[in-house]
C-alpha cells in the first residue's frame, strides 16, 4: 500500500499538463534570467573599461549579443515545447503515456533553462574578461572572443538535449 503522503503519490496526482506548463515556464524564465545575469556581468565591466579605452564599446557589444542569444534559445525551446502539448480526453489525463509526456516536457524545460542559466553566466564572465583585456591590449580581443563562442555553445548543447528529451512527449491517441 502506498502512503497517502508519499512523493510518488503526489507525482501521479498532479496533472501532466501542470508539469508541462511548469517546464515550459522554466525553459523561458530561467533562460532569460541567465541572459540578464550575463548582460549584467558583461555590461558593468564594459562600461567600466570603456572609461580607459572608449574604442572598445562598439566591438565588445558582441558579448552582450551572445548573452541575449541565451534568452532566444529559451524562447525557441518554449515554442517547441508548447507545440508538443496535445489535448486528451479526461479519462486519459492520468494515463501512463500522458504522465510520461508531461514529465518529458518538464524535464526538457528544466534542462534547457538551467543550461542556459549557466551559459549566460559563463558568457557574461568571459565577456567581462574580454572587455577588460581589450581595454588593456586590443590584440587579445579575437582570442578571447573565440573562447566566448565556445562558452555560448554550452547553451546550444542544452537546447539539443532539451529537444531530444521533448521527443519523448507523446500523448495517448484520441479514441475514434
Amino acid at each position: 500500500m502506498v502512503d497517502s503522503s508519499s512523493w510518488s503519490r503526489a507525482l501521479v496526482q498532479i496533472s501532466p499538463y501542470t508539469f508541462a506548463a511548469v517546464g515550459i515556464a522554466i525553459s523561458i524564465g530561467v533562460s532569460v534570467l541567465g541572459a540578464a545575469w550575463g548582460i549584467y556581468i558583461t555590461g558593468s565591466s564594459l562600461i567600466g573599461a570603456a572609461i580607459k579605452a572608449p574604442r572598445i564599446t562598439s566591438k565588445n557589444l558582441i558579448s552582450v549579443i551572445f548573452c541575449e542569444a541565451v534568452a532566444i534559445y529559451g524562447v525557441i525551446v518554449a515554442i517547441i515545447l508548447q507545440t508538443k502539448l496535445e489535448s486528451v480526453p479526461p479519462s486519459q489525463v492520468y494515463a501512463p503515456e500522458s504522465l510520461r509526456a508531461g514529465y518529458a516536457i518538464f524535464a526538457s524545460g528544466i534542462i534547457v533553462g538551467f543550461a542556459n542559466l549557466l551559459c549566460g553566466v559563463c558568457v557574461g564572465i568571459i565577456g567581462s574578461s574580454c572587455a577588460l583585456s581589450d581595454a588593456q591590449n586590443s590584440s587579445l580581443f579575437v582570442k578571447i572572443l573565440v573562447i566566448e563562442i565556445f562558452g555560448s555553445a554550452l547553451g546550444l548543447f542544452g537546447v539539443i538535449v532539451g529537444i531530444i528529451m521533448s521527443a519523448q512527449a507523446t500523448w495517448p491517441a484520441k479514441a475514434a
